[in-house]
């Protein structure tokens, strides 16, 4: 008798394919939030653990030379924050941040790093911002529940 590809793979002499351990987390990943409500939702955020997950938001960017203020103190420009970035997400709720998405996703184009977007909202009120993010983003998110947001960087193991 044959055994099923299950089978076989639960199987004492396939073990020692079977991976054990768990999947390294993302080297170095930045939420970047771009407006004031999305700060909020940053906020809460950050208060899960997370591996090596740093947390900004993006007061008065306008270009490349913009500064990144962290949601714990501290500020640092942008081209400083992303250095050595495996991953990073944007967060919007409004317009107000197409300048400052536009500039992140210039960079991390020009660095190669993965860039996401999450743009929490019931209407239109962030079209400026998806429009900024869509040629930068890999995955873009565009939805009203802000647990969407912790399941993205759950599935980029942020």
């Amino acid at each position: 008798m044959s055994l099923s590809e299950s089978a076989r793979a639960a199987s004492a002499s396939e073990s020692r394919f079977r991976i054990d351990v768990p999947i390294a987390p993302a080297r170095a990943a930045r939420v970047i939030a771009l407006d004031d409500r999305a700060v909020t939702v940053a906020r809460r955020l950050a208060e899960r653990p997370w591996a090596h997950a740093r947390f900004y938001t993006a007061a008065g960017i306008r270009d490349t030379d913009g500064l990144l203020h962290g949601l714990n103190g501290g500020i640092s420009p942008l081209e400083e924050a992303l250095t050595g970035t495996d991953v990073v997400v944007v967060l919007a709720t409004e317009d107000g941040g197409r300048a400052a998405a536009a500039a992140i996703g210039r960079i991390c184009r020009q660095r190669s790093i993965t860039t996401a977007g999450v743009v929490l909202g019931d209407g239109f009120e962030a079209d400026d911002a998806v429009a900024a993010l869509r040629p930068y983003a890999r995955v873009l998110l565009l939805t009203a529940d802000e647990s969407d947001a912790f399941e993205l960087l759950t599935a980029l193991r942020v």
